[in-house]
């Protein structure tokens, strides 16, 4: 075994592409970019979606209706199962469940899902919980506090709707 037979085994570097140095390299003589033309040239970006000169795919494209995309609520979600980290009688929300790694995505709001099961008297403080989920901590002898968009309590009658 010498250096250069060692394989790189999914490090954090990709290989470089050494590119000009012959035409047994396979990118030697104009290094992959082809012959002539705007990419051939040096300091030529492309942007994304350009297409030649061809009319874009996203021009070509007739655009109709109404799209609800951009007023979309996104909230960072949580199965039960994995609450049981948690110490008994401990109080669970998004920031204690960012601060145990259990989540990375840290949107405003907060979701409980009801997958699995809970075996810790928690009490539990989300903008969201579905059915199975606020049964199950109800049922570990756990409280569910449900807030509003704000971060505030909502009142316990409105909660069970």
């Amino acid at each position: 075994m010498d250096l250069k037979t060692i394989a790189n085994k999914g490090g954090k570097f990709e290989a470089r592409r050494r590119v000009g140095r012959g035409v047994g390299s396979g990118l030697g003589k104009t290094s992959g970019r082809g012959h002539k033309g705007w990419g051939q040239r040096s300091g030529a970006p492309r942007r994304s979606g350009y297409e030649g000169g061809q009319m874009p795919i996203y021009r070509r494209v007739p655009k109709r209706g109404f799209t609800n995309a951009s007023f979309s609520t996104e909230y960072t979600i949580i199965n039960v199962d994995s609450l049981d980290v948690f110490e008994n009688g401990a109080t669970v929300d998004l920031g204690a469940v960012i601060t145990k790694g259990l989540v990375s995505m840290n949107t405003p709001l907060f979701k409980v899902l009801g997958n699995g099961e809970l075996n810790k008297k928690l009490v539990v403080r989300a903008q969201k919980f579905t059915g199975s989920a606020r049964r199950k901590i109800e049922a570990a002898g756990g409280k569910v506090v449900e807030l509003d968009k704000l971060g505030r309590e909502v009142a316990a009658e409105s909660a069970g709707a």
